[in-house]
């Protein structure tokens, strides 16, 4: 028999809303997450989840920081935080269909910045299930917005090579800036990695000097080399639509290439970290141009002023679309992490999809939750209107739960 005490707390005497925000328990809130790729940008999400923070406390100040990696989103997250302006031009996709693709500029004091993500020219997102095939997969139309900012001025270009279709060392992205890939006939090569096993000779002549000499900022977030074990085939084709022997045909056009980097200019390409980035993207960029690989969510949130930005808040609520062990390898949400541990900031993460919960504690987050409300097909779950719901209403539970319990100073 369960016993009953008389010194119950009745339900109407618990703390309300408005009661928690007027205690000062929850001062400022930032919300700093990822997109939930192929459902909200990384903005989205922060606006359903500041939804959820008001429901139940009308009163917080919450700060709204979104946050991207280097990968999809990674433009429109600097454009609108360093108020750039945004532009658009007719690129080739990586299957070479003709798309409109977008990118920034940002107007500095004496230049211009071009902002662009591989991604909106050389996605996966721009290409069908079926449709993934990194052996002629192309890079082409990143080339193409980096020559259509070169055209307006841009000298200086931060480019995200997260997200990437393709495995062909850059090639396509070479070839539209004016470069040459040639076989031992002197024909060029078609588009796509499997392409880079004829290759026998690159003729850069063709591309301007200046843009040679640009500044290049090249944001990623692996450190793997060209081809290996552990390079851009083996590692990533797979995700690209490759399968196991189109992986070892497109790791034999990686070591082709770097052979015909090494025997030309006398540049060691292969084991450079980085290099095997974005299907040997990284490789193109630290060859032929000035170029500087940096990790993806350390350049962001420097960009973004992100610890100064956080200095003073209860609480980070941070999140994407997946959440596992891989987060802890460098990916946004523990940056988001390391940077409120120095000002010790308590951080929640919030995802669609949810391993690894034990690991992801012990690192230090406060909590991981898992925002889906019941068990649907995951092409519903991913509606757009279904995780905005589920993000505000998982978020309205976890500051009701925190502020009752006074977890936050």
């Amino acid at each position: 028999m369960c016993q009953i005490y008389n010194d119950y707390i009745p339900l109407q005497k618990l703390p309300t809303a408005s009661t928690l925000s007027k205690t000062g328990l929850m001062k400022k809130i930032v919300i700093a997450p990822d997109s939930f790729k192929g459902s909200l940008t990384s903005l989205q999400v922060a606006q359903a989840i500041e939804e959820g923070i008001h429901m139940t406390l009308p009163s917080a100040h919450v700060i709204k920081i979104p946050v991207a990696d280097g990968g999809e989103g990674t433009m429109h997250t600097l454009i609108d935080a360093l108020h750039g302006i945004y532009t658009t031009c007719k690129v080739y996709n990586p299957l070479m269909r003709e798309i409109t693709a977008e990118y920034g500029i940002i107007k500095n004091s004496d230049s211009y910045t071009a902002i662009i993500d591989m991604a909106s020219a050389s996605g996966l997102t721009l290409l069908t299930e079926k449709e993934k095939n990194p052996l002629i997969t192309s890079t082409y139309g990143t080339g193409q917005l980096i020559a259509d900012a070169y055209a307006r001025g841009c000298r200086h270009f931060i480019i995200g090579i997260g997200g990437s279709a393709t495995n062909d060392a850059g090639k396509g992205m070479l070839e539209a800036l004016g470069c040459r890939f040639l076989d031992a006939n002197g024909h060029p090569l078609t588009q796509g990695g499997e392409s880079l096993n004829l290759l026998s000779h690159i003729d850069i002549s063709g591309v301007k000097a200046s843009l040679l000499r640009s500044d290049f900022t090249i944001i990623c977030d692996v450190n793997n080399p060209l081809y290996g074990e552990s390079g851009a085939a083996h590692i990533f084709a797979s995700q690209k639509g490759a399968s196991f022997a189109a992986i070892e045909i497109l790791d034999k056009g990686l070591r082709r290439f770097a052979f015909c980097i090494k025997k030309q200019f006398g540049i060691d390409i292969a084991h450079t970290p980085g290099a095997g980035a974005a299907g040997g993207m990284g490789a193109a960029f630290t060859t032929f141009f000035n170029a500087t690989l940096k990790s993806g969510i350390k350049t962001i949130l420097k960009i973004l002023d992100f610890e100064k930005r956080i200095t003073g808040a209860d609480l980070i609520i941070t999140g994407e679309g997946k959440i596992d062990k891989q987060t802890l390898m460098g990916k946004l949400s523990q940056g988001v992490l390391f940077a409120a541990q120095k000002k010790s900031i308590p951080v929640i993460a919030l995802g669609g999809t949810i391993e690894d919960r034990k690991l992801l504690t012990d690192a230090g987050f406060l909590g991981v939750f898992c925002i889906q409300s019941s068990a649907i097909p995951l092409s519903q779950a991913m509606q757009p209107e279904i995780t905005a719901e589920n993000l505000k209403q998982t978020t309205s539970q976890i500051i009701r739960l925190i502020s009752f319990n006074h977890l936050i100073p």
